[in-house]
């Protein structure tokens, strides 16, 4: 086989590769805004957090802030979706480059880091909800018969995540186990005791085990 037909071979490959994961970045985000939206409507019939203390007892990881109600009107959620819309628009525009242009060949790594930096970059900062049947978590629904059971343990010195910022030490990391997915939520972390106690028994009340580690 000549160099020529394997080089040709080569790019029909990659091009066919590119194109299933620009077809499922797309997915991808319009999924996540779907769920968000949905998320959206369910948080108004939270159990938890509901009153003023309980959202500021929760912080979200990376930014390590106080979570915020989850309205359509909010800025993280205007974010997300006009950041969708603008991210989908772009991804649609690459993929047409790739598949009328042969700037694959010449920029396959570039192109790669461009579609994981758009497809990353679009995300809700996070958030927590217990609902009757359920709970959201990061902007999706999980029915409560999804949950394999959940882990708390205090940050206390010497843990991990001491120190990384003032509201978060001598807190309490909550991690929620979800069944049938390959890749677990991120974490959360609960101020103080009491609210953590308040989440336990509505986890309790909904066949959630509530299971606390050593740090």
């Amino acid at each position: 086989m000549s160099e020529t037909v394997k080089e040709g071979m080569m790019i029909i490959l990659t091009t066919f590769i590119f194109t299933i994961l620009f077809i499922g970045g797309i997915y991808y985000l319009i999924r996540n805004l779907v769920n968000l939206k949905s998320a959206a409507d369910l948080s108004a019939d939270a159990l938890y957090p509901v009153k003023e203390n309980e959202f500021a007892s929760i912080i979200i990881p990376n930014e390590w802030k106080q979570m915020e109600p989850l309205t359509k009107n909010t800025k993280s959620y205007r974010y997300v979706k006009w950041g969708t819309l603008a991210a989908l628009v772009l991804l649609s525009i690459l993929l047409v480059m790739v598949l009328t242009t042969d700037w694959l060949g010449s920029s396959y790594f570039s192109l790669a880091y461009l579609f994981f930096v758009i497809i990353n970059s679009i995300r809700h900062r996070g958030n927590f909800f217990i609902l009757e049947k359920g709970i959201i978590l990061n902007g999706r629904f999980v029915p409560f018969n999804q949950i394999k059971h959940s882990e708390t343990e205090q940050i206390v010195r010497w843990h991990a995540l001491y120190g990384l910022d003032s509201k978060v030490n001598n807190a309490f990391k909550l991690t929620i186990k979800l069944k049938r997915t390959l890749f677990q939520p991120q974490f959360l972390v609960v101020e103080n005791a009491a609210q953590l106690e308040q989440i336990s028994a509505l986890f309790h009340q909904k066949g959630v085990n509530f299971e606390s580690k050593s740090a």
